[in-house]
Formats: structure tokens, sequence, C-alpha cells
């Protein structure tokens, strides 16, 4: 049996494909239309799972949308009644968008025909997709699950169970109270773009101390003990206007909102490690729940706010529970795959045979490309590049690395979700203490204050960082020992002290200052060669050369850019970056023997995040 499963319409549009309970492919519509977060119907994409299954699209046995939309359309004219002043833009605006959603299926047959087997377009709803893709895929037979998010059609977060093939919801809670949206009032407040700045505001944190916490506990957000809360309308607008918050949000923070790209202050630094702070003890209150309705010993966890690192990794701390699996494609692109494995199970009535690290298969389920068609890009481009077989391209990148230069790695798949996991990479030493903004400045076009995650060998995972179990996606954060790190004042006294945020970057932190948050934390990649392939063969050969088994892994981009896709994005990226070296399959580029300028026009075709 083959299922097509399609998320899109919202953000961060995707399409993934299962055949007999197995993910032949996923791909977010932003890697192929390169327009980061990507809305739109996720045409390419289908087009590519499509292809790679051999199908057309009326072979397949079903075809499923992430979502209901009449559902939705129900909360959305509930919304316009409560708008007031807002009635007419939420009118024009909300129901556009939620017309092309009424409207999937008459798109994809215009398209494409038969919409699979018997001509019908199957919907889920939005939470049971996102709850589908964190418990099929994980390696559990029985879990609780947990989704947070913005909002899908009414729940905004649900607690679940999953047992062998089955999966059930035994609780909600609904639009207007949302931790995403939550989360997203106060990124938006402090000048980052919502459904891509949340990275920047999570990275923000260790920078502030939480001096609004009482204030925000006090007046924006009511936390009962089983985990459900109610935030207070008088401060958000989201649910009846154009803009998160209003003026009364303002004055209770100090004035206006922090504009893009302004200086940031001391207020957006303390704001971020206040919000942070609250947003992980509702999450955590939610795991006790989960614990509490199912008694499981094993967690999953799917919707954007699952992609909150540092929050997962205080459930893991915390002990709730034994064991945790995260969906790497966790935000929407994620309901693809959930959606298609609901209906999945629900027709087949398939066994489910969990793997014992999980069937996602290191989430690389992007397209891949052969010698030649990387080969014919290189040709093209006028480059000149060095053949090699694989020991002397380990050998020489390693070496590269090792002297401090940047290189960009493109193998195998492409990763599907928002993190580069050794597919689509861009590399470095994690020793240099200015690599951080060096990368950030010169070579990702964004704020030096955002950290970079590291990838390690997982059997040398406990040398460098406190974790006790895997983390093959890069979803958690951990401290780097104690050992490692160097006497360096805390986010209290740098606030005391009043320094400029440029000159905490460059203070060295620890023996590995590149990947060495300010609290001392660190976003960890275990890599294996099952999983990682030739990036584990590229940091063996990385450890034996340098004696360090850690190097900076941050995703093939710059500020604004989907990760790169085909040969031609990352060759791109590298002419127009201070990229010095790009490995693509078996072929090593150097900056230094290349002839060609950077176009200074191709960064502006992305937009800011």
């Amino acid at each position: 049996m083959t299922v097509l499963g399609i998320s899109g319409l919202y953000h961060d549009s995707a399409a993934a494909i299962i055949q007999d309970g197995v993910i032949l492919a996923a791909a977010q519509e932003e890697r192929f239309s390169r327009k980061k977060n990507d809305s739109a119907l996720p045409l390419q994409a289908i087009d590519y799972c499509l292809q790679t299954a051999g199908i057309a699209m009326y072979q397949a046995d079903a075809v499923v949308y992430y979502d209901q939309p009449l559902l939705t359309l129900d909360r959305t004219l509930h919304s316009i009644g409560n708008a007031g002043k807002e009635a007419d833009y939420l009118a024009e605006h909300g129901l556009e968008n939620l017309a092309a959603r009424l409207l999937v299926d008459a798109s994809l047959r215009k398209r494409y025909g038969l919409l699979g087997k018997d001509d019908k377009l199957y919907t889920v709803e939005h939470h049971r997709s996102h709850a589908a893709s964190a418990f099929y895929p994980s390696p559990f037979e029985t879990a609780a699950i947990l989704t947070i998010d913005g909002v899908g059609e009414w729940a905004t977060t649900t607690i679940g169970e999953g047992n062998g093939n089955q999966l059930a919801l035994h609780k909600q809670i609904n639009y207007p109270d949302s931790l995403g949206l939550f989360y997203d009032a106060f990124t938006a407040f402090c000048g980052f773009k919502v459904n891509s700045g949340e990275y920047k505001f999570m990275g923000l944190a260790p920078y502030g101390v939480p001096r609004y916490e009482k204030l925000i506990r006090d007046e924006l957000i009511e936390l009962y003990p089983d985990g459900s809360f109610h935030l207070n309308p008088e401060y958000f607008c989201y649910d009846r206007s154009a803009v998160m918050t209003g003026d009364s949000f303002a004055r209770l923070f100090g004035g206006p909102g922090r504009r893009p790209e302004e200086r940031i202050t001391r207020r957006e630094m303390d704001l971020a490690a206040s919000a942070q702070r609250v947003t992980e003890d509702v999450i955590l209150a939610l795991a006790r729940e989960a614990k509490r309705l199912t008694g499981s010993e094993n967690l999953c966890m799917a919707g954007g706010v699952a992609l909150n690192c540092t929050a997962n990794g205080k459930i893991r701390r915390s002990g709730i529970f034994d064991r945790i699996w995260i969906q790497p494609a966790a935000g929407d692109a994620g309901g693809a795959i959930g959606c298609a494995y609901a209906v999945y199970y629900q027709l087949s009535g398939a066994a489910r045979k969990p793997q014992p690290q999980d069937s996602q298969q290191g989430s690389f389920l992007g397209p891949d490309f052969s010698e030649k068609e990387i080969e014919t890009a290189l040709e093209k481009n006028k480059l000149n590049w060095h053949k090699l077989e694989d020991r002397e391209l380990f050998q020489q990148t390693a070496a590269l690395l090792n002297n401090n230069k940047v290189v960009g790695w493109f193998q195998g798949r492409m990763e599907f979700g928002p993190r580069a996991l050794g597919g689509r990479s861009i590399l470095a030493s994690p020793r240099s203490a200015d690599m951080q903004s060096r990368l950030n400045l010169a070579i990702k076009f964004r704020e030096s204050f955002r950290p970079f995650a590291p990838a390690v060998l997982l059997e040398d995972a406990k040398d460098y960082f406190e974790m006790e179990q895997p983390s093959p996606y890069m979803l958690e954060v951990a401290q780097l020992r104690h050992e490692l790190q160097f006497a360096f004042n805390t986010a209290e006294k740098l606030q005391e002290e009043n320094y400029d945020m440029l000159k905490v970057v460059n203070q060295p932190r620890s023996q590995l200052p590149a990947i060495t948050h300010v609290d001392g934390s660190a976003r960890v990649q275990t890599v294996t060669k099952e999983r990682n392939g030739r990036f584990y063969d590229l940091l063996k050969e990385y450890k034996a050369q340098s004696g360090c088994s850690v190097l900076v892994n941050t995703s093939f981009n710059v500020r604004g850019e989907p990760i790169v896709c085909t040969p031609q994005n990352a060759i791109d990226c590298f002419l127009n970056t201070d990229m010095d070296a790009l490995v693509l399959g078996s072929m090593l580029v150097l900056k230094e023997e290349q002839q060609q300028t950077p176009d200074l026009k191709w960064r502006n075709r992305f937009e800011p995040d």
C-alpha cells in the first residue's frame, strides 16, 4: 500500500510518501522553490515523492491532507466575529487563505487528475497528523504523545497515547490559548520573524536574565497543575487582529517592540530569558500530565514547539520519562509524514514493527544526486575541482578543517526537517575562538550572537557533553562537560557589567568556543556510521588529525535562504560567501583555485528572517 501525505497552505509545506509502512521520500517545498518556509501547495515536493516511488498520482492507494478545513473555517469565522474593527481585514485575508485549503482537492485534480485509486482526498486533523508523525516512526511499541504548536483547526496542544498501530488523543487545549503563539508573540515583539525567528529568540535567551518572568506569570499566562493554561486576551491580538500584540503588551514591557534589524538591547535579551523560562515550565507541566494520563515510560513529541531544544533537554533531564523521541521535522512539514501514516494504518490495519533506533532513516529522505550530475554542474559553472577517492577526500577535507577553513559539505540525500545533519552542512573547527562570529557574519550573513551546533562521534559524546542518550537529530541541548569550560561570567554578571554582545560572543568560554553557548550549553548531534555514512568517516579522520571528535555543523545556506537542495544551490552559496572549500560527493572544490567573483546581489534574493 502506497500513501502520499501532504502538508501545506499554513507554512513550511511538504510532501511525504509511505509504502507498506516505510517512508520512501519526504521533502519541504521550500527546498525546490527557494522560498523560505514556503506555504504554497507543495507541488514540486509531491512530484519528487511520486518520482521516488515510481508511480503517478492515480496509482497511489490514498492521498491525504494534514488538516480538516471545515473545522478551520469554524475557527476563522469565530475570530472574524470577535475582531471588531479588524473584521474586514481578517475576513479578506483569513478567508482567502482558507479558500485555498478548502479547494486542495480541486487544485490537485487540476494538476494530477485522479487522486489515488479511489479519487478521494482523505483528511486528518492537524494535531492527529502531528501525533502520528511523532509516534509511528518512533522506536516505541507504546508511548505517551505530546503535540504543541501555534494552532491547527482549534487545537493548540494535545496529549495522546500510541499503542502498536493505534493512536488516541486524550486531551487538548484550544485556541486562542496557545503556547506556540505565546512564544511567537514575544518573538515578534523582539523584532524577529514569526515561523522562522523563534530559533533566534531561543538563542538569545541565555544572554539575558529572567527579570520579566514574574510579570509574565502575573499578567499574561495562568498555568494550572494539569499543564493546561490560559492566556490573558488583554495582551494578545492574534485572534482578532493582523498583529500579535497591542499597546497594552508594549506598555507592560516598557515601550514599543524592537523593529527588525535594530540593535538588540538588554530588554530583548531579558524578555527572551523570561519567556523561555515560562515556556519550559509549561512544557514540563504538560509532560508530567502526559505521564499521569498514560503511565508510559516513553514520550513522543511533535508540533513546532517541540523544536525548542532547550526545553527538550530539560524534559530529558527531568526523568519524567525514561526515553524520548521527537519528530525531526516537528513543525508543519512533519505533518505530511503523520497524515500519511495515520491513513496507512487506518486503511491497511497492518501490524506496526518499530525499529530499534527509529523508522525515520536518519531523516535523509530528500533528493540525492549522482556523481555525473555533480560533475555536470561543476562544468556548467566553469569551476576547477579534484575528484578524490574516499580516503583522500576525508584526509584533505579534515586537514582543511583542522586549519580553520570553512567547508561546504554536500553528500547523499537531503535532510527532511530544519536541521542539517551531514547531508547539506557547513562544517568548521569548533576550537577557533572567532569562528562563531566569522561563520555568522561572513558566511551566514546573520546576527553574530547566534550559536552553532556541534556534531560529535556518538562513542565520544560523553567525553564532551553531559548526556546519557544519543541525540541524532540535533533536537536537545546538553551542557558541555565542566572540565572543558573556562571560568566565564554568568549571564547575570554580564548584565551587571553591561557587556557589549559582540565581546561576549568572542570571549572564549571553553576548549570548544565555537559551539559553546554563553550558558555553557550546546545543541548536540551524535553521529554514527550507520546513520551518517561519509559524515561519520570525515569526523573519524578529523579526530585522527586533530585529536578532537567534534565539528561545527550548521545548515548549508545563508540567512533567509532555504537549505541547499541541488549541486547548483550549493555552488551558488559557496561562490557568494567566504566559504573556503566545497565538497560535492567525491569532488573537492577550493575557493583559491577559482576565477569567479561573488555576485553581490545574490543574497538579496532571500528575505531576512
